[in-house]
């Protein structure tokens, strides 16, 4: 209660986060580090998936990647029948329970990439032919492993994803107490924003990432406390929780600049 936290996951994704944490009493800075935008020409979209059922296995590799590219599927006709679906994380398998699909193959603990290709179901692809639905970049390790082990893999880029430019300074004025980031390149948009007295001072607040990897990006960029979440709302919810608790024995002051 009375915290002030920044959350800078895209505004179509942060609604519940943030409607969790003022329902704990806490207040919301939304600082969207990344933007999620529909494909300005989906003419090469609507042409890969007019073969779609020559695919025996398509991946998605986040919800909007569920959103845009079942949007997409819906208007060409479906899922193929003998189509196996797969998805990284359970906010996606989830999703696409939603819309329809009968069983999606997803890692049960960690989620992403690594634990996805750990599965016994993506191990003997040799001469299958995956499709991976995501925006208009991303990680090539998913597709790069499957094509080591002999896959056909093509991409659906059915969505484009943008680093919004701020002032940061906006950001800084609100005076959060922590920072929220669920992803590198978020985490990377914002970094280059910074000027190095900025750097100084969120590198001193307490920041809550959703992955390891991430995690390993911030402490190499200098950030003094990090906490990893488990993935989803909440897990991050549940480390925001610890950390106040611990914070009410042991307050946090930020760091000036220069100092």
């Amino acid at each position: 209660a009375g915290l002030n936290i920044a959350v800078t996951r895209p505004r179509g994704q942060a609604a519940q986060l943030v409607q969790d944490i003022e329902r704990l009493g806490g207040r919301c800075i939304q600082f969207p580090l990344l933007e999620i935008t529909p494909l300005a020409d989906g003419q090469a979209l609507r042409a890969l998936l007019a073969r779609l059922n020559e695919f025996h296995l398509a991946i998605f590799i986040s919800p909007n990647a569920v959103r845009y590219g079942m949007e997409a599927i819906s208007s060409a006709g479906g899922l193929p029948e003998n189509l196996q679906i797969a998805a990284i994380g359970s906010s996606s398998a989830q999703a696409l329970l939603d819309c329809g699909a009968t069983k999606v193959i997803a890692p049960q603990q960690q989620f992403d990439s690594e634990s996805l290709l750990e599965l016994p179901e993506l191990q003997d692809v040799s001469n299958k032919r995956v499709v991976i639905f995501r925006g208009d970049s991303g990680r090539e390790l998913l597709g790069d492993t499957l094509a080591l082990r002999g896959a056909h893999v093509e991409y659906a880029t059915c969505y484009h994803r943008n680093n919004p430019q701020y002032n940061v300074s906006a950001l800084l004025d609100a005076k959060p107490d922590a920072l929220i980031i669920s992803s590198s390149e978020a985490l990377g948009n914002l970094w280059k924003m910074l000027d190095a007295p900025n750097r100084e001072q969120l590198t001193a607040m307490p920041l809550f990432v959703s992955h390891s990897r991430i995690a390993v990006a911030a402490s190499e960029l200098g950030w003094r406390t990090i906490i990893t979440a488990a993935a989803g709302d909440k897990g991050v919810l549940s480390e925001l929780l610890t950390w106040a608790d611990l914070r009410k024995s042991k307050p946090w002051q930020p760091v000036e600049p220069g100092s």
